[in-house]
């Protein structure tokens, strides 16, 4: 098990720049998957972006592709998300995601995720 815990979210200008950070628990970090997805108010989640288990390998939505890089540092147990143009179209809740799935398929449905972090908003005025 693992448990995942998210930071960095704000009220930021459109244009601006946030980093988003996911701590995890455990000793086993670097065995899993880890995604990005984000809920605005009455949408349903949606996925942002995913790296594999090294890092070697990332995966993007295209509403981001261009703009955020996710990235990770498994010997701080730790996943980021570096948002970059941010629009206002990118406000939402967003939340780190553990797969625990072995060998690489991008994994962009929520049901796809064994574990959940709790979020924190990103908020991007006009």
């Amino acid at each position: 098990q693992v448990q995942l815990v998210e930071s960095g979210g704000g009220l930021v200008e459109a244009g601006g720049s946030l980093r988003l950070s996911c701590a995890a628990s455990g000793r086993t970090f670097s065995s899993y998957h880890m995604g990005w997805f984000r809920q605005a108010p009455g949408k349903e989640r949606e996925f942002v972006a995913v790296i594999s288990r090294s890092g070697g390998q990332t995966y993007y939505a295209d509403s981001v592709k261009g703009r955020f890089t996710i990235s990770r540092d498994n010997a701080k147990n730790t996943v980021y998300l570096q948002m970059n143009n941010l629009k206002p179209e990118d406000t939402a809740v967003y939340y780190c995601a553990a797969d625990r799935a072995t060998g690489w398929a991008p994994a962009k449905q929520a049901h796809e995720y064994d574990f959940w972090g709790q979020g924190t908003q990103v908020t991007v005025s006009s």
